[in-house]
């Protein structure tokens, strides 16, 4: 979608590096180093595409990174949910890569959801009765620019993801159980941070893993709070969840990509596909 000029004025040159400096999170990028920043910034006022990029607003651009179904997300619980998450997950990569000494990537991740999910979910949040959660992100992303204390930009994270937690309340309704609803969101999750890990193994930039990181970190998380829920229902769906997260959790060590990622991508892919099967 495009983004009009205005929009990124009024966000501020934070908000402008989601899509620039990690390039949108498809891993163009590197570390996020001074020299990318400037480059961000020189470009702030030339914004162009959102993360859904040419796949449209139903794809989720390169490697299972970016957007969502707008119009489903209106009517689905499950897909609406999925896109908090989405939001979600790029606020722990961010408060984490922070806190391990990443500023300028911890900076571009909180500004990524802006452009990869708030803006053209906008008018759903607002049928939902959700408030406009942009400033936010970007206060965040801001703050690491200028390099507050890490405790300090854990403290915005929190405040984010309460808010996701509000938005998450004001999903739109449907008959699918909480339990059906959280398998959902996981198995998204799962999927998304699967197809990213293969990403990064395709080069050497930190960008794709950091975003895997998230993912995982958010299908670890949701399925903690769910887990009773999702095991009451489906009791082979949540250890096939369980089996994937475990994949997961040796694919991503730590919020600081490994100098070799080993994992292997076919059992990785294997419990995904295992997990989306049973959630379906």
């Amino acid at each position: 979608m495009k983004v009009e000029l205005k929009t990124w004025t009024q966000l501020g040159v934070a908000t402008a590096l989601a899509g620039l400096t990690l390039a949108g999170c498809s891993g163009e990028a590197g570390e996020g180093g001074d020299a990318g920043e400037s480059a961000a910034m020189q470009q702030a006022g030339e914004a162009g595409e959102g993360e859904g990029g040419e796949g449209g607003e139903g794809s989720r651009g390169e490697g299972g990174e970016g957007g969502v179904d707008v119009a489903a997300a209106g009517n689905d619980p499950v897909t609406y949910t999925s896109a908090l998450a989405v939001a979600e997950a790029h606020v722990i990569a961010a408060r984490d890569a922070y806190a391990a000494g990443k500023t300028q990537a911890g900076a571009e991740m909180f500004a990524h959801p802006v452009s990869e999910v708030l803006l053209e979910l906008q008018p759903v949040f607002d049928a939902q009765g959700v408030e406009d959660m942009s400033p936010l992100f970007a206060g965040a992303s801001e703050a690491a620019l200028s390099g507050v204390d890490a405790s300090e930009i854990a403290k915005q994270a929190d405040i984010i993801i309460a808010a996701l937690r509000d938005a998450e309340a004001k999903a739109p309704q449907s008959d699918k159980s909480a339990g059906t609803i959280a398998a959902g969101v996981v198995a998204d999750q799962i999927e998304r941070a699967v197809a990213m890990y293969a990403q990064a193994s395709e080069s050497t930039q930190y960008g794709p893993y950091l975003d895997g990181y998230g993912y995982y970190k958010t299908a670890a998380s949701t399925f903690e709070r769910s887990a009773e829920a999702i095991r009451s229902e489906d009791a082979k769906l949540a250890t096939s969840i369980e089996k994937a997260l475990a994949l997961l959790a040796t694919a991503y060590p730590s919020v600081t990509r490994p100098e070799n990622l080993d994992a292997n991508q076919g059992e990785l892919s294997g419990a995904s596909a295992s997990v989306m099967l049973a959630a379906s």
